[in-house]
């Protein structure tokens, strides 16, 4: 597949999701946390994202070999003044995806199910409906997004209620896969199956469905034995309809999709994540998301078999390739790199690895919006590369599809 660099992808971010019932007027720091020393392109990458970007606050998790770094900017809380730490919980919202993809080839390599079974085969007469048909569609394409299925967040309504203006209202909103699935069936395919990358959350909705129908229990229950217990990823939940958040963890800060610069700031850290269920309700620490990389990458959780699977990906635009739930890319200094973007209400976040599993970073924002899609770029090619790309070194581009809903 011909590379182009992340800069190239990411640049476009723009203002994403949603919301909350509080406004605030929040006062941006930049001052780090107390941190070791060294990374310092990195760190001078998170100052930026919090100065110019005006995020509330930035944590990131640097592991290389045997060492182990920790750097932030800004703070978790704009009323309490309190840091980010290492040991925050946040929403990694679209970072479920590889633990979903995960169990689903380990239910293959087990000869449980076939990733080439159609969707039909395990959801049957669920897919029907205005040329969508599961019966022309595998789990493979589920995966790696070339389902052509449309994705329910697509829709107007569900939208402003799950993360726009709608959310003081709905934010705890109960959800059922079956209601995900019959939003996105509104509308007909976005292409045949098979045709083409087209990012789509009930892709992964329906994963989760498959998962129960083949294990014959809940999916997040198969993600919890068959990697977050042998992992031991003490920080890594599925909340369910439970609209709290595991102490402890940052403010969630969102501007209700307004691309306004001025617009008003809401805390959307209580919400009901079952609009998004198997295609991005997970939450997690930076370091669970760093020892899962390095135990996917190495072959630890998945036989070869899986593994070619796994990293078989797809051309997907602007540089990027979707494999399955992980996604690929080539940066500006020749370094390829796996790893996986997320982003909900007042949460975005990023898990990046070596081919290697050795050297991995994650990070996360309690912010969900960007005047400068550079900035967050900067972050991934400053550790990787050494260092932060010119500011006149930009050109436009597109963003990762899960930030860019």
């Amino acid at each position: 597949m011909k590379q182009r660099t992340l800069r190239t992808a990411l640049l476009a971010l723009t203002t994403v999701a949603a919301l909350a019932t509080t406004t605030l007027t929040p006062v941006y720091a930049a001052t780090p946390a107390p941190q070791a020393p060294g990374h310092e392109a990195t760190r001078a990458a998170l100052r930026q994202l919090v100065e110019a970007g005006r995020i509330p606050g930035v944590a990131a998790e640097v592991r290389d070999g045997k060492e182990r770094w920790f750097g932030s900017a800004g703070v978790a809380d704009v009323g309490t003044g309190r840091k980010r730490s290492v040991h925050d919980r946040f929403r990694a919202a679209s970072i479920t995806k590889p633990f979903i993809a995960t169990v689903l080839l380990q239910l293959e390599a087990e000869g449980q199910l076939s990733l080439d079974d159609t969707v039909d085969t395990w959801l049957p007469g669920l897919v029907r409906g205005n040329g969508n048909d599961g019966r022309t569609i595998t789990v493979r394409r589920l995966l790696n997004h070339t389902s052509g299925l449309p994705s329910h967040t697509g829709d107007r309504e569900f939208q402003t209620n799950s993360s726009g203006s709608g959310f003081p209202e709905h934010r705890y909103d109960n959800h059922t896969p079956e209601e995900l699935v019959a939003i996105a069936l509104k509308y007909p395919p976005v292409a045949a199956p098979g045709e083409k990358a087209s990012y789509s959350n009930t892709n992964y909705v329906l994963a989760g469905m498959v998962i129960e129908a083949v294990a014959g229990h809940p999916y997040a229950d198969e993600v919890e034995r068959r990697i977050i217990e042998p992992l031991r990823l003490r920080g890594t939940s599925f909340p369910g309809s439970d609209p709290s958040m595991p102490d402890p963890h940052p403010v969630a800060y969102s501007r209700l999709h307004d691309p306004a610069p001025g617009a008003p700031v809401h805390d959307a850290t209580e919400q009901n994540m079952t609009w998004l269920g198997a295609s991005g309700d997970m939450i997690s620490t930076l370091g669970d998301l760093n020892t899962f990389q390095r135990a996917l990458l190495r072959g630890e959780l998945l036989p070869r078999a899986q593994m070619r699977e796994l990293l078989d990906a797809v051309p997907a635009g602007n540089g990027f390739a979707f494999g399955l739930g992980v996604e690929t890319i080539t940066l500006s200094c020749g370094v390829p790199v796996v790893g996986k973007t997320g982003r909900t209400n007042g949460s975005m976040s990023a898990t990046v690895t070596t081919r290697d599993g050795g050297h991995r970073l994650t990070f996360n924002m309690n912010g969900d919006w960007l005047s400068d899609g550079a900035l967050y770029v900067n972050v991934i090619e400053a550790e990787f590369c050494g260092r932060i790309p010119a500011p006149a070194d930009r050109r436009h581009g597109a963003l990762p599809a899960a930030l860019a809903e």
